[in-house]
Formats: structure tokens, C-alpha cells, sequence
């Protein structure tokens, strides 16, 4: 393990950009597809032999997606705080 503490102009750029995205549209897509996967997956609104085929599968989908969702938002926490860590311990 390094003992180098480093945070260049480009790393800080690269961070602030890499939370823009996760936490704008990046997440909203996450959600905006879990709000339209549920709506097809209710056979009031979306019926049919392939319908069902794909609410056979939405259920496992809708989870991943929301396991993607919190990965992300945690990653992008975990970046936020390695980035403050290292500023403070003297980082450039």
C-alpha cells in the first residue's frame, strides 16, 4: 500500500462530474425505468403472451436495478469521502 496522498485538478474535476451523473440523471433513469417496468408489469395495463413473458421477469430486473441504484449512490458516497480524506490529510 502507497503512502502517497494525491488529488490532482483533474481527479477533483473528474469527482465532481462522476456525482453530477450519479446523482442526476443517472439515478432518475434508474428510477424512470423501475416506474415504467412496474406500469407494463401490471396486466391491467400491459397484457399478452409476451407481457407476461416479460413480467415473468421484471420482478429479478426491478431488484437489480435497484441494487445498481444503491451501489452507485454508495460508490458515489465512498468517492465523496476518500476525496475529503485525502484533502485533508494534505492532499494536492
Amino acid at each position: 500500500m502507497s503512502d502517497r496522498v494525491l488529488s490532482t485538478a483533474t481527479a477533483r474535476e473528474a469527482i465532481e462530474r462522476f456525482q453530477r451523473i450519479v446523482q442526476g440523471p443517472l439515478l432518475q433513469q434508474i428510477n424512470d425505468l423501475n416506474r415504467e417496468g412496474q406500469l407494463l408489469s401490471d396486466p391491467n395495463n400491459w397484457d399478452g403472451r409476451l407481457a407476461a413473458q416479460f413480467r415473468s421477469h421484471w420482478a429479478e430486473t426491478h431488484q437489480k436495478l435497484l441494487a445498481i441504484r444503491d451501489a452507485l449512490e454508495d460508490l458515489r458516497r465512498q468517492v465523496a469521502q476518500i476525496n475529503q480524506n485525502i484533502m485533508q490529510a494534505g492532499g494536492q
